[in-house]
């Protein structure tokens, strides 16, 4: 079986684990920016700099995978949001971007590894790949609406580059998040099945939009089931949605992908809406509560949480599921559809 397969067989079983917030939780560690820097001799202040830890203080995020298997994840997602040559470049790290992915993704499998040796449940590694700071669809310059700072076949290479790393440490899956722009995705999925071509083999995406308005859009404009035309294509093992709102918002939205996409369905919001001091107060039980109302429902296959949510989150959303029937995968009638920033759906 490939990884794909044994990865859909368990979750038609039940309902499955990822799991929480990398960097909020490593915050509470209150490092130092000397603990972020190492000895790697960089010249720029690393603090903040949260994928580099995988090379100058390893024990802090392998703390964290620990943490959340040992709440019931099933699945552990690489520290590397910002793993990407745009994004180190705001820290002078680009030329380690290959060592940090190879790492993180190394240290998520060998813990992976362990849990599941202990009790025979499999438990998986998904390579995490963010969004950047840079967006193709978007000009950054109010006078110039045409103009880019980067081309879709460079951020494609620079995906390309990253998900290599990833998948030399020993990922399962791609898992391309929080969405903002939906032409962001494309190169990255690209990326993804360049790699897999040049593999020989599957290498399974996973797709994490994050809208950016209660209506239910990301930042390039598309609506939930115009992200969906945009990417179905790509054959995704999950697709759904992170970060956002807190679950309550994001409500509606789930209901309507879930009604759509003939795949899996994965949802892990933040843990509410942040205060006035951008602190998260929602509670675990809180949390555990409305993403239970999903799975209740069947419209959810892999619940977790995102910023701000903590082991004892995971552990609320995995007590709350735990018995609950996994959401069946809808066929899909063969259609044309299309997007712009709306569906289009052509009729038979």
């Amino acid at each position: 079986m490939t990884v794909r397969d044994i990865f859909n067989a368990e979750a038609a079983k039940r309902i499955l684990i990822t799991d929480g917030a990398f960097g909020t939780e490593i915050q509470g560690w209150k490092l130092s920016e000397a603990d972020y820097a190492g000895n790697l001799g960089l010249s720029r202040d690393q603090k903040g700099n949260n994928d580099i830890l995988a090379l100058t203080k390893p024990e802090v995020p392998e703390a964290i995978h620990r943490a959340y298997f040992e709440a019931g994840a099933d699945i552990a997602e690489t520290n590397t949001f910002s793993a990407n040559s745009i994004s180190q470049a705001d820290y002078g790290a680009e030329h380690l971007v290959r060592e940090i992915n190879v790492e993180s993704a190394k240290m998520a499998r060998r813990v992976a590894d362990e849990f599941q040796a202990k009790d025979g449940r499999p438990r998986f590694v998904a390579g995490a790949i963010g969004p950047t700071n840079k967006t193709l669809s978007l000009s950054p310059d109010v006078n110039d609406p045409g103009y880019r700072e980067i081309d879709f076949d460079y951020l494609k290479q620079v995906y390309r580059e990253q998900i290599d790393a990833l998948v030399e440490g020993g990922v399962d899956f791609v898992l391309i998040e929080t969405v903002f722009d939906t032409l962001n995705a494309k190169a990255g999925i690209m990326a993804a099945i360049e790699a897999g071509e040049a593999l020989g083999r599957d290498l399974p995406i996973m797709l994490s939009m994050t809208l950016t308005d209660l209506s239910g859009r990301n930042l390039s404009g598309h609506a939930v089931e115009a992200f969906w035309h945009a990417i179905r294509h790509a054959r995704p093992l999950t697709v759904g949605l992170n970060c956002s709102f807190g679950a309550e918002q994001l409500r509606p939205h789930v209901k309507s992908l879930s009604e759509i996409a003939d795949t899996l369905i994965m949802v892990y919001p933040n843990a509410g809406l942040p205060n006035e001091l951008g602190a998260y107060d929602e509670a675990p039980a809180t949390t555990a509560g409305l993403v239970g109302e999903w799975a209740g429902a069947g419209q959810v296959n892999v619940l977790g949480g995102c910023c701000g949510s903590t082991p004892a989150h995971i552990k609320a959303i995995a007590d709350a599921v735990r018995g609950l029937p996994a959401r069946p995968v809808p066929m899909s009638q063969v259609r044309t559809r299309l997007a712009g920033l709306e569906p289009f759906t052509m009729a038979a």
